[in-house]
């Protein structure tokens, strides 16, 4: 590989990226995603608060229910909505999007952990650590789980 080769190689994403970022469809999406997001927020947030006073399980726990709960709501509205254009097969969409989701779950539990280790309240540990955790999320599924052909 020749120098202009590799110079090229290694800007490729940037290009991407930057073209990504300049189209319209992609921040429409991001937006609706954001939305669906927003429903899964209060639908996680509500149904957590519930598990940890109501049924006084851990706090770990309860974000393992909660995000079962919010990841099924989510899918729903995604695929109905957000990316209804990328529809694949039922299943393999919604095993790739479970996927994505658990990692995003992994990712959540650690800043939770972290926040709560610190002091910060249950709720609003998970407030704050489902924040952190959605950009990661979108760019998974719309990467992967909900990628065109």
């Amino acid at each position: 590989m020749d120098e202009r080769t590799a110079i090229t190689e290694a800007t490729a994403p940037r290009r991407r990226a930057h073209a990504a970022l300049r189209r319209r469809a992609n921040w429409e999406e991001l937006v609706k995603f954001c939305i669906v997001g927003a429903s899964g927020y209060v639908v996680n947030l509500a149904v957590y608060t519930l598990l940890l006073d109501g049924a006084g399980l851990h706090y770990v726990l309860a974000a393992i229910g909660s995000f079962l709960v919010a990841v099924t709501n989510n899918y729903a509205w995604n695929r109905a909505w957000t990316f209804r254009h990328a529809r694949g097969h039922f299943v393999l969409q919604g095993l790739r999007f479970l996927v994505v989701s658990a990692l995003a779950l992994g990712a959540n539990l650690l800043v939770l952990h972290a926040l709560v280790s610190s002091g910060i309240g249950e709720v609003t540990a998970q407030a704050i650590a489902i924040v952190i955790v959605t950009p990661v999320n979108f760019i998974g599924n719309k990467l992967w789980s909900f990628r065109r052909g």
